[in-house]
């Protein structure tokens, strides 16, 4: 039986899974899970890209330990946008990687609306300008000598992929989410690049679609690298269990990426304006979104709190006043990560809502507003994109949080469905198959993923309530927003 392996990078976990696919089902195993754990340096926040493929490595090497009569028909890895690696000439890492929180970002935005019409950078990329993109960061870094010397750059599931194979390409879905590639050709887009005044040689690598062979494990010949859907949001989306009809979706995790799936860019004026991106996807196709703060702000609270577990916490505020106290998760005041309750707390008397008394009052102030939120950016897309979505799916860390998906479907009126928690590594996994011939279209990884782990049902319960919070809500946007 062929089996694949996934390596899955999060913000805050790394993990190693292996998957094989029995009969029109997929088996999944986690076979290493690690921390990753961002360095704050005297300049700034950084990644540890050393220790994280020490520890992917010893996952791998663990699962191929344990192969057996199995054959490993694969290696796929995915992680987190934006981030990058700066190689020299001889392909060897210039420093670990800048953080995307990193303060040094913050004037970037402005820079480039400068040397860029705003207008022709969207209708060109597709993509909203943010300080965490890529783009942010090359600005940012002009007159670095790191890059300075560097001859490319490497998105982080690519650097990684080029350490397993030895071979060096660029993905399209993680390369689509730093505002640096045609969002049409596919192709990088030369004249954005060369405008912002960022070095064209650092893109000399091929871009390629998802599902391409980049080359073979060097420790192991016979183990293909597949160059998967790389972004982390483009492989979930890959394994959203959508079946007939039109539906929404929300990546939910640290970001809340919410949006459609759509066979065309929106480019737009109002959709710059609005914040959406238009982001590659699998087989052509455009996971219009729109990204937000998500459970990030519960992720830091439990860290303010001493880790106590998720579980516990979620079943507290479900038995908290509901929408008692409600915030913009996306207010620029909790983008950095110290003391998230007291973040909060000052944010509610800074916009006249009640204080959480709590624990338990604060996670439900932050699992009220995201799904507010929810609400806004579907039904924003759908106005945007002209088109509307009967079934709203979740996937990602938040489709086991059952209070937010309740409340997402109460929110939005529409029905829920919840799962897969690891579209992500079964995103990873179903396009390795499919990749390797197991598997002939999207909708077949889709069908697989329905049968395998069928997603879980929230009926929509709307009220005064629903209607009257979501109401005070959209009065804590900016201006902008509210429209």
């Amino acid at each position: 039986m062929p089996v694949f392996l996934a390596v899955d990078l999060g913000a805050e976990t790394g993990r190693v899974l292996r998957g094989a696919l029995d009969e029109g089902r997929l088996e999944v195993r986690e076979v290493h899970r690690f921390v990753n754990r961002p360095v704050a340096l005297p300049e700034g926040l950084h990644w540890d890209v050393l220790a994280l493929f020490a520890d992917m490595s010893a996952g791998l090497t663990a699962a191929l330990a344990e192969r057996g009569r199995d054959r490993i028909a694969g290696i796929g890895i995915d992680a987190w946008g934006n981030d990058f690696a700066l190689l020299d000439r001889d392909g060897r890492l210039i420093g670990n990687p800048w953080h995307y929180r990193d303060r040094r970002t913050q004037s970037s935005v402005k820079l480039i609306a400068e040397r860029v019409d705003p207008a022709v950078l969207y209708r060109t990329t597709g993509t909203a300008t943010l300080p965490i993109n890529t783009t942010s960061q090359l600005v940012a870094m002009e007159g670095s000598p790191h890059l300075a010397v560097a001859e490319r750059l490497a998105m982080l599931p690519d650097l990684f992929g080029y350490w397993l194979s030895g071979q060096l390409v660029t993905e399209q879905t993680i390369a689509s989410t730093g505002q640096l590639l045609d969002v049409v050709t596919r192709g990088w887009a030369t004249g954005v690049i060369e405008a912002l005044g960022i070095p064209g040689r650092l893109f000399g690598a091929d871009v390629v679609a998802p599902g391409t062979q980049v080359g073979s494990l060097l420790a192991d010949r016979r183990v293909p690298v597949w160059a998967v859907a790389g972004h982390d949001t483009a492989s979930a989306v890959a394994a959203v269990p959508a079946g007939a009809g039109s539906y929404g979706y929300i990546s939910s995790g640290t970001w809340s990426l919410a949006g459609l799936e759509l066979p065309a860019p929106v480019l737009t004026d109002a959709a710059r304006l609005a914040g959406f991106s238009n982001e590659a996807g699998v087989d052509g196709t455009i996971r219009f979104l729109r990204n937000g703060t998500g459970l990030w702000l519960l992720q830091r609270c439990r860290a303010a709190w001493g880790s106590p577990p998720y579980g516990d916490l979620v079943a507290a505020a479900g038995t908290a006043p509901a929408f008692r106290s409600l915030i913009d998760p996306d207010a620029p005041c909790l983008i950095a990560p110290e003391d998230m309750p007291a973040r909060l707390a000052e944010l509610c008397r800074a916009t006249a809502e009640p204080v959480p008394v709590d624990r338990a009052a604060m996670v439900r102030c932050v699992l009220d507003s995201l799904a507010c939120k929810h609400r806004w950016t579907l039904e924003r897309a759908e106005a945007l994109a002209g088109t509307h979505a009967d079934v709203v799916h979740i996937v990602g860390g938040g489709a086991a949080n059952p209070l937010l998906c309740q409340l997402t479907a109460d929110l939005t009126g529409r029905l829920v469905l919840a799962g897969p928690v690891e579209a992500t590594a079964v995103g990873n996994l179903l396009i390795q198959a499919r990749a390797a011939g197991e598997l002939s279209s999207l909708a077949e990884v889709r069908e697989v993923v329905r049968a395998s782990l069928p997603p879980r049902r929230f009926e929509p319960r709307t009220s005064d309530a629903t209607d009257a919070a979501y109401a005070r809500f959209l009065t804590l946007l900016d201006s902008d927003d509210r429209i």
